[in-house]
């Protein structure tokens, strides 16, 4: 089961999960040499800090305001991929399991693409840089979503043993309490 919380924002957030809904849905988990179809709900991942995930599950993702490919959430269909991240902070490392609905996808299969930061100016929700492109050194696709409201978060693929079941008991039932008494004991812990 999904969970996305809506912050108020207009109903257009329920036309990108209604696909969801239908009785045959199944998760689509689509290998990343693939280009990702318009319209589909993938599985993908995110790699973040334990405090970070902490964020996004009550409050959803932010765009970042800068990257490789300009404005938008940085997510990708390859663990590994994910798994890189946060760099250089392994110690508190969650990795989120997302569906993401792509609406309208451009691949940017070259450094200096014409679109590479403005592809949401020509009408594209998404943008995927191919794996074989050569733009990302760890040779691992990437996709940028430029809406938040078409992510969200379906589960935990990965977190330490002191984090799983606090994050996985918020997606359920939301108890930010526990939650933070984790994160207090996390501190503690990097302290030692």
């Amino acid at each position: 089961m999904a969970y996305y919380v809506n912050h108020g924002e207009d109903n257009d957030v329920e036309e990108f999960w209604r696909e969801e809904r239908l009785p045959y849905f199944q998760e689509i988990i689509l290998q990343s040499n693939y280009q990702p179809l318009d319209r589909k709900i993938y599985v993908m991942y995110h790699g973040t800090t334990f405090a970070a995930a902490i964020q996004i599950i009550q409050k959803g993702f932010k765009q970042s305001e800068d990257g490789m490919l300009g404005r938008g959430v940085y997510v990708s269909r390859n663990k590994d991929k994910a798994a890189r991240y946060p760099l250089g902070n392994q110690f508190d490392q969650v990795i989120l399991k997302l569906r993401v609905n792509v609406g309208k996808v451009i691949a940017i299969n070259y450094q200096g693409h014409p679109f590479q930061k403005t592809w949401h100016n020509y009408g594209y929700d998404t943008a995927w840089v191919p794996a074989s492109s050569g733009m990302v050194p760890s040779q691992l696709e990437e996709d940028c979503i430029w809406d938040p409201k078409r992510i969200k978060v379906v589960g935990i693929a990965y977190a330490s043993q002191y984090c799983i079941t606090a994050l996985r008991n918020m997606l359920v039932q939301h108890d930010v309490t526990l939650l933070l008494l984790l994160f207090l004991i996390l501190a503690l812990l990097r302290q030692l």
